[in-house]
């Protein structure tokens, strides 16, 4: 299957509009919207999480490496150095339990302090055996669960855990005893999630960027720090009443596959793709967030295969037609006799069509109903009369099927329920 972080990079691409009166033609920016000098050399202004790092830094509550001026910020977090920034960003928090003697932290351990401050504060916490692991690389579910019980912060009760987080494509993957906080936390919008908002990876060690991102949310919900717009922001404004105007390009991703096979008669197949890269104003304004589906249909013809989109469906469960769609796809891959279907098919999913086209070409009957692409079904059955030769429509879902709008799409507000 394909690698859905292939095509991630540390700075994405931001597809950006510049907004003005009625609708203007888009341009591609390589930064974000929001740049700024920073103080670390390893910290571009264009970096995602550059406005909190350049923050917490001017406060004294994160800091670069001396030796050579870096910041880091892709390396993971510990548990002690985690308890250090908290406590610099959280000064004068209140005791609220006595300290206890961790067996696997010395008196003379460099964040002993740190963590006898975090422990008492509570914001952190030991394992069983008064164990803390100091030097552990601390997961960003942990980091979540670590702020909302420092700070005091509950999910609402009238509103169910599940439904807050099933905003998160991996929801399932947060561990239990931290669903309450990862709520509370996405509530209050402290989830900072690079590069799709919609994918939390809760039990990935932190980098010190996510981190920083996490720590400066918190910041802002104690009224310590203003608000950065931020399109990483889980629950962050989506912009309305602005039309996206008709050629503007959607870059949009698959992650079922590395490639998919299509006959020439295939019938149309039910497919949904993810918006790759959020689609912002030059202001910073999110008009399409990274990680919203896009629902549409691949349909083949003795020409080529396309994608054609019809509903665009926001993170926030907003819903909008689209009618938008790929280029058409001429590129073919060519089955005969002799060749293995096996191989063939490594990596790929297929059309109904093709699997079967396949099958007929190859004598292999042994394809696995989980290669041949949901909600397809075998066309007029031209694909079956080629018994020594077929050829396939080829597609690389994550280059051949960007988008582009064949009309305007206007951004409209939710309607209320």
């Amino acid at each position: 299957m394909v690698n859905s972080n292939a095509w991630k990079s540390g700075t994405a691409l931001l597809v950006a509009l510049g907004i003005a009166t009625g609708s203007v033609a888009p341009i591609v920016m390589t930064a974000p919207a929001i740049a700024q000098p920073t103080a670390f050399k390893d910290v571009p202004a264009g970096y995602w999480a550059a406005p909190f790092i350049n923050e917490l830094s001017t406060r004294g509550v994160i800091a670069g490496f001396p030796e050579d001026g870096t910041f880091r910020p892709e390396d993971p977090v510990t548990r002690a150095q985690f308890a250090a920034m908290i406590n610099r960003a959280f000064a004068g928090r209140p005791q609220i339990r006595p300290p206890i003697n961790f067996v696997d932290v010395p008196a003379n351990y460099w964040g002993r302090g740190g963590i006898d401050k975090a422990y008492t504060t509570g914001f952190m916490a030991g394992y069983p055996g008064n164990v803390f692991r100091p030097d552990e690389n601390i997961p960003r579910a942990q980091i979540l669960v670590s702020l909302t019980n420092g700070l005091g912060f509950a999910a609402s009760p009238g509103v169910p855990i599940e439904q807050v987080l099933g905003i998160f494509a991996d929801a399932s993957a947060i561990p239990n005893y931290a669903r309450s906080s990862v709520a509370a936390a996405t509530e209050r919008r402290m989830v900072v999630n690079y590069p799709d908002v919609r994918v939390l990876n809760p039990n990935r060690a932190a980098t010190r960027a996510e981190t920083a991102a996490f720590i400066y949310q918190a910041l802002v919900n104690t009224g310590q720090v203003a608000f950065i717009p931020s399109p990483y922001i889980v629950g962050g404004d989506v912009a309305t009443g602005i039309k996206i105007p008709a050629g503007t390009q959607i870059p949009v991703r698959y992650e079922g596959a590395q490639k998919i096979l299509l006959a020439k008669d295939e019938a149309p197949i039910p497919f949904t793709m993810k918006v790759a890269q959020n689609v912002v104003t030059q202001n910073g304004q999110v008009l399409i967030p990274a990680g919203s589906d896009v629902i549409g249909t691949l349909q083949t013809t003795p020409r080529g295969a396309q994608f054609l989109a019809r509903e665009l469906v926001l993170p926030n469960g907003r819903r909008l037609p689209i009618d938008a769609s790929s280029n058409l796809i001429t590129t073919t891959e060519t089955v005969t006799k002799g060749v293995s279907a096996g191989k063939l098919i490594a990596g790929t999913v297929i059309g109904a069509g093709a699997a079967a086209g396949i099958s007929a070409v190859t004598g292999d009957r042994r394809l696995e109903a989980w290669e041949v692409l949901p909600g397809a079904v075998v066309g007029a059955g031209l694909s079956l009369l080629f018994r020594d030769r077929l050829d396939l429509y080829a597609i690389n879902p994550n280059t051949d099927l960007n988008l582009t709008l064949n009309s305007d799409l206007e951004i409209v507000p939710a309607t209320p329920r």
